[in-house]
């Protein structure tokens, strides 16, 4: 009698082959099984909870917050807007016109404030004397309610 032809590594070699086929079909079993085509709407929807996470079941009504549109913020940083009351003075020391900003220099503390060519009447420009009121905005103090020194 002959010897078989078969080696060791071609029978390893069709085992593979075999294993593999098995394998590829298992997965296509299961990816059939899993199929999400054919579900109901209400087995698709997800829910946000009270606490921002999502989950399969509506909030408690109960337990939800109503927030208004000018909470949200969209900046990457929350605004605040802090107003000062009491008025202060000082002197409009530089005034962009074509970009609409400028700086007045107070007469107490001789700090520079930020003033925006919309916090100012159309009348006041460069080097007159003002009154007005700070802001705390998130990039430092503006100057709010700009008007003439009296």
């Amino acid at each position: 009698m002959a010897k078989s032809q078969t080696t060791f590594s071609k029978k390893e070699k069709e085992k593979k082959k075999i294993q593999k086929r098995q394998e590829k079909q298992e997965k296509m079993a299961q990816r059939k099984f899993e199929n999400n085509k054919g579900k109901s709407f209400e087995d698709m929807l997800a829910y946000v909870d009270e606490n921002g996470n999502i989950s399969d079941r509506p909030a408690d009504p109960t337990k939800l917050v109503e927030i208004t549109a000018e909470e949200i913020s969209v900046s990457g940083y929350q605004v605040v807007h802090n107003v000062v009351t009491n008025t202060r003075k000082g002197k409009i020391t530089y005034f962009n016109e074509q970009k609409g900003y400028g700086f007045i220099q107070d007469y107490k503390s001789q700090d520079r404030v930020f003033v925006h060519m919309s916090n100012l009447p159309p009348d006041l420009r460069m080097d007159a004397e003002v009154e007005y009121e700070i802001e705390r905005s998130p990039k430092g103090e503006a100057a709010i309610n700009v008007r003439k020194k009296q």
